[in-house]
């Protein structure tokens, strides 16, 4: 990945309910939701699950689904996101992870509307701006420090 990306200082993956459920369809999230937009025409998705990652190739293929954008659903896998900061990595994670468990229920509840290409384009000029995911993440991290207070010891 950072060979790919020189400007990736911080990657994100977890196999987390909603984006693992999410992988199975193997599409692009929809932009229903001002969150959702942050990934808008910012994000893949590898349609190549061969098993366990357990070589380079794997990752380069993993890397090229990513391109240039935030964010890749590795399909019957789960989500990866990508940062210049570990707080942008982990906010897109967080954030990603959400979009897909709220498109998840709007399907399953009926036909979502989805945002007009101009409005979520805009709205992920702002959404999806690495400054808004670092200043997103910033509370999170302060109640985490706050709630374990020896987590930097």
């Amino acid at each position: 990945m950072h060979a790919a990306r020189p400007d990736v200082v911080a990657a994100a993956h977890t196999h987390s309910v909603h984006g693992r459920a999410w992988s199975t369809l193997a599409r692009p999230l929809d932009p229903l939701t001002q969150d959702a937009c942050a990934f808008y025409g910012d994000h893949g998705v590898y349609d190549g699950f061969g098993g366990v990652v357990l070589d380079s190739a794997e990752g380069k293929r993993i890397a090229a689904a990513l391109g240039g954008g935030k964010a890749v659903i590795l399909r019957n896998h789960g989500l990866l996101t990508v940062g210049g900061t570990v707080a942008e990595a982990v906010w897109w994670f967080l954030t990603m992870e959400r979009s897909c468990q709220v498109q998840l229920l709007a399907e399953a509840a009926g036909a979502p509307v989805h945002i007009s290409d101009d409005v979520a384009r805009d709205t992920a000029a702002t959404m999806g701006a690495p400054g808004m995911g670092r200043l997103n993440f910033r509370p999170l991290y302060d109640d985490i420090v706050r709630a374990e207070p020896d987590l930097l010891d």
